[in-house]
């Protein structure tokens, strides 16, 4: 009897054993199932790095080839221009020691800065910003040449001064103006011999007696500079084709005269 009682005392407890065992094992399973839902969940779990993550996304993207040049030009960046990319859609222009950066011929941009100007050349509108000169096309704007007679009340922002015959020209990107009435308009390239020093004949030395500031300088030069042609009827700053309405030089004299007149009497002294 005695016997009997402690073997069913063994059962039970190695039944109990199991039972203990078995929930054990069931609470530890339910626990990592836990942390692997929580670890799935994006952004969370201890463990993922995010950094490792992020920079494998970006290993993970197809490449894009090797970095452009977006170095935009200062003078365009001031100037507010269309963005360039340096050595492709650009050049550099060295001639008379220019060194002005312009979009190249045939340059397509899909707008044009606010600040750009609208001239109109035989029913044809041309448009101007920085130096350039653009021609519509279609719904964008096509870097052009403009053409020998476009007539402008304005020079570029930046410009090499030559001298042609005895005249000044105005050189930027590849393109030459000369002085024209209230104006400016473009020729052709000159045929003659170009100098960048102006000829010693029309260099006048002038002097401010009463310590004229530059500016006032300036305006009595540029008035007295109208008053001596609408007296003699010469302008030096017109085209070369001017010189052979005066073959001896004698209308140049009598401006010089007139010149010098003009600013004596507002106190320079003129040699």
């Amino acid at each position: 009897m005695i016997m009997t009682h402690i073997h069913h005392t063994n059962r039970y407890f190695t039944l109990g054993l199991l039972l203990a065992l078995i929930s054990g094992l069931l609470v530890f399973w339910s626990a990592q199932a836990a942390q692997a839902a929580r670890e799935d969940r994006p952004g969370n779990g201890p463990g993922r790095d995010r950094h490792f993550s992020a920079q494998a996304a970006r290993e993970d993207r197809p490449s894009a080839g090797p970095a452009r040049d977006r170095r935009v030009p200062v003078q365009a960046a001031r100037e507010g221009g269309p963005v360039r990319i340096s050595g492709q859609n650009e050049f550099r222009d060295t001639r008379y020691q220019h060194n002005r950066f312009y979009p190249v011929r045939g340059h397509v941009v899909r707008s044009l800065p606010r600040e750009h100007r609208t001239v109109i050349h035989g029913g044809t509108r041309y448009y101007f910003h920085g130096g350039a000169w653009y021609h519509r096309q279609g719904p964008r704007f096509a870097v052009i040449a403009p053409p020998f007679g476009l007539f402008v009340p304005f020079l570029p922002p930046y410009y090499a001064t030559v001298w042609v015959g005895g005249m000044p020209y105005y050189y930027a990107n590849d393109i030459y103006y000369a002085n024209r009435g209230d104006g400016y308009v473009v020729v052709e390239p000159p045929k003659d011999a170009v100098s960048q020093t102006p000829p010693p004949a029309d260099q006048l030395f002038i002097y401010p007696r009463n310590n004229q500031s530059e500016q006032q300088q300036a305006t009595d030069r540029y008035e007295c500079h109208k008053w001596a042609v609408n007296q003699t009827g010469f302008d030096p700053t017109q085209p070369p084709v001017a010189v052979s309405e005066d073959p001896s030089g004698q209308k140049r004299a009598d401006y010089q005269r007139a010149m010098g007149a003009c600013l004596d009497g507002r106190g320079y002294t003129v040699k």
